[in-house]
């Protein structure tokens, strides 16, 4: 495992044969068990590269689904350690390992990030990784840990060149850490922009306004943003702390793409509502932000040409 303190500058991002981004929804819920939602994970491709942002329930089976071979996987970005947001990290990971994954995997996510993944591969599947190995020296073949097919960095911001013209920025994003007077090495949230070819996505984890989650958002072609539920749902004491406080719900993701400026909002990490209902809360949203809204689904594929 090569683990890295900070991010580097942005190179050159011309030359690049790849024209466009295309980002696919492949769990749209959040931490509740939900019939017709995965948890939160997003697929973005450009430059040729596949970038996972969060790894909830199914994400590898929905990575299959949209023709990811786990070889193939590039990038891994986990915004927070909710456990709906890295519930399929450790199947992510030993799936690519299991499949014969052999370049590194370069892993960003806030402090906590090196603990978490160490816990999985030398703690929670150590016997299945043993196990492997022994296999594969049975075999006459030689086998590493998946620890050390991994390239992990621990950042609260910065901006990284991956390759390809392809560019990623993280920055710091409120998720309840001010409220509940929590130090970064309790709680760590982070929010990521990805450019390419003058075209930008901007994902926020989980976020309510505040910190560096503007800047991140600021102008974006496509912002996927948390709205867990709908304005007729901010009805009580806890969902008034939530949306305050934690994570947005549809009228507060509304205001920031708002502010942001930016040209399409996706609306994620939705609490189990009808299909009318959802229809509802993207009209509730369309009266506050002037851009193009689309109500995430799991699976559903938006292009950036």
């Amino acid at each position: 495992m090569r683990r890295r303190n900070a991010l580097a500058t942005v190179s050159d991002m011309a030359g690049s044969p790849y024209q466009r981004m295309r980002i696919t929804l492949l769990g749209t819920g959040g931490p509740r068990p939900d019939p017709d939602r995965q948890a939160p994970a997003n697929l973005v491709q450009a430059g040729g590269l596949n970038i996972v942002v969060d790894a909830g329930r199914g994400v590898a089976s929905q990575l299959a689904k949209a023709g990811v071979r786990m070889p193939d996987l590039d990038v891994i970005v986990v915004t927070h350690h909710h456990f709906d947001h890295i519930g399929g990290l450790g199947d992510l990971i030993m799936s690519a390992w299991n499949i014969g994954r052999a370049d590194p995997i370069r892993v960003f996510g806030p402090p906590g990030t090196l603990e978490v993944i160490s816990t999985l591969l030398e703690g929670v599947y150590w016997r299945d990784v043993n196990y492997r190995i022994v296999e594969e020296k049975a075999q006459g073949h030689s086998l590493s840990p998946p620890i050390e097919m991994l390239e992990i960095t621990e950042v609260m911001e910065g901006t990284v060149d991956l390759g390809s013209g392809v560019a990623l920025t993280v920055g710091e994003v409120e998720h309840g850490s001010t409220v509940l007077n929590l130090s970064l090495e309790d709680w760590a949230t982070i929010g990521c922009r990805i450019e390419f070819g003058g075209r930008s996505v901007a994902i926020s984890g989980d976020a309510v306004a505040g910190k560096q989650l503007h800047e991140l958002a600021k102008d974006v072609d496509l912002l996927v943003m948390c709205a867990y539920v709908a304005a007729s749902e901010i009805d009580n004491m806890g969902t008034r702390f939530l949306t305050e406080h934690v994570i947005a719900g549809a009228p507060q993701a509304a205001q920031i793409a708002q502010r942001a400026a930016v040209a399409r909002l996706a609306l994620t990490h939705i609490r189990e509502k009808t299909d009318s209902d959802v229809h509802r809360m993207r009209d509730e949203v369309a009266g506050i932000f002037t851009g193009q809204v689309i109500a995430g689904t799991d699976m559903l594929v938006i292009e950036i040409p």
